[in-house]
């Protein structure tokens, strides 16, 4: 942004009126914002066709001045740009005060003709936003608005821990010690007992072999072989510090999944059953493998919160985990009323396609670049589901034989968010028939199509 000279910044702050030829003002009673990092632009209608454009400042004190002139200038809606961190206090400050905040991605926001300026970009935010244009972005409910901040350092603490865990086992390789291959998970509960002994200075396989846990696959004698190295000096010093990297992560990480657990028992679920009325049970589903414990999993009591707030259990469906679970909470709340329908949602996570029509004719069909982390979520659970004995896994492997992996990942997940969107309006459990029932469902509507198709022509279809 093109730095202004210190007469514009003195004759702004003045409060002069800066007419705009051709802007019409609908809503006297919004205001446009132009958010920066050491200053704040403020446009106010000012008479008839006329704006008045004020600078403040972006302390806590400025902010509760530009509250104050709004207010007593009886403004009661403002239109900002969603610029990350610093537009929270500004959002925060005026929703305190009772006005109708309007949170627009800039991406969204086309800046009109000529040289950009602050002074510019406030001047059209109220026009856009006084004439109706500007559609807010989707802020959910205030209480999983303070959780996202919570689950999003909780998933920078992995990231950060993630390095270290491969640190280590690069290590250990570099002193002969294939120990991924006598254990399933190195970062499970006997990988930490072996690997705490290796740094406190035990170096015979057999006693080490013995600290695995009884359940283990691989018997004593192999762990034993896994467990005769080299010892060398220098991997085994990475070793001693990837562990306490990894040590000083996993603590925070405890408190963390502790302060999301307060958050969840203070929310209120979005509608809570009769007294006498239990909860849907699970109806049958085929078989399927059972999940193998993630290390990275949130706390065990996450789910029966993510089962209470929405009213129905998304983690049954098959792909979805309890940390896919509450991210897709944390990104669309409880309510569906703020889509139109459940397509617009569909189409807002950009699972579904974008039909670029012109002149009748269809230009293309893709889905739209979004970054929700909602989308992401599904796409997740989506990858989960391939080998799955179910009718999402049915699907994918269906679909990727014919449209290739990547559009039936968009397609395996938008069905994920049908079936979730599905579960959240009419409040009914997830049911799964199976991959047979799918396959038998695919083929009966195959054969109409081709009995429809044959009649057209003239000719039936007959069993061979």
């Amino acid at each position: 942004m093109r730095t202004r000279s210190k007469r514009q910044r003195a004759r702004s702050a003045q409060g002069e009126a800066r007419p705009c030829a051709g802007m019409r003002q609908g809503n006297l009673s919004a205001a446009g914002l132009d958010i920066g990092a050491h200053e704040l632009m403020a446009c106010v209608p000012d008479g008839d066709a006329q704006q008045l454009v004020r600078a403040f400042g972006t302390y806590t004190a400025a902010l509760e001045t530009l509250a104050d002139w709004l207010v007593d200038r009886g403004l009661q809606t403002a239109a900002m740009a969603s610029t990350g961190v610093y537009g929270l206090p500004r959002f925060e400050t005026l929703a305190a005060r009772g006005m109708q905040c309007c949170l627009r991605s800039a991406r969204a926001i086309t800046p009109g003709p000529g040289r950009q300026s602050a002074v510019l970009d406030c001047q059209w935010l109220h026009t856009w936003h006084s004439s109706g244009w500007l559609q807010a972005s989707l802020r959910p409910e205030a209480a999983l608005v303070a959780l996202r901040p919570l689950l999003r350092h909780r998933a920078h603490l992995l990231q950060h821990r993630a390095p270290h865990v491969l640190h280590r086992q690069t290590a250990l390789l570099q002193m002969h010690l294939p120990l991924s291959q006598a254990l399933s998970a190195v970062m499970g509960a006997t990988g930490h007992r072996i690997i705490r002994a290796m740094v406190a200075g035990a170096r015979a396989p057999r006693p080490l072999a013995a600290l695995r846990h009884y359940r283990c696959q691989k018997d004593g004698d192999e762990s034993a072989r896994a467990l005769t190295g080299t010892w060398r000096a220098e991997p085994l010093f990475v070793l001693q510090q990837a562990r306490a990297l990894c040590d000083c992560y996993t603590a925070p990480l405890s408190a963390c999944d502790a302060q999301i657990e307060r958050a969840f028992s203070v929310m209120k679920p979005r509608c809570d059953p009769a007294p006498d009325e239990p909860w849907p049970a699970r109806p049958t589903t085929p078989p399927r493998t059972p999940p193998s414990h993630s290390q990275n999993a949130p706390a065990s009591n996450t789910r029966a919160h993510l089962r209470r707030i929405p009213g129905v259990d998304w983690v049954a469906v098959h792909g979805i985990s309890t940390a896919i679970a509450q991210t897709m909470l944390s990104a669309l709340g409880t309510e569906m009323s703020k889509w139109p329908d459940e397509q617009h949602c569909w189409a807002w996570l950009g699972l579904a396609p974008n039909n670029a029509i012109s002149g009748g004719k269809g230009l293309q069909s893709r889905t739209m670049q979004t970054r929700h982390r909602a989308a992401h979520a599904f796409r997740m659970a989506a990858q989960s589901v391939l080998r799955a004995d179910g009718a999402l896994g049915a699907l994918d492997r269906r679909l990727q034989g014919r449209l290739g992996p990547a559009h039936a990942l968009v397609a395996t997940a938008h069905q994920m968010a049908r079936t979730v969107s599905h579960m959240r309006k009419e409040r009914v459990p997830s049911h799964d028939s199976g991959a047979a029932a799918y396959h038998k469902r695919f083929r009966e509507r195959a054969l109409k199509s081709l009995q429809k198709k044959a009649a057209q022509l003239g000719y039936t279809l007959a069993p061979v």
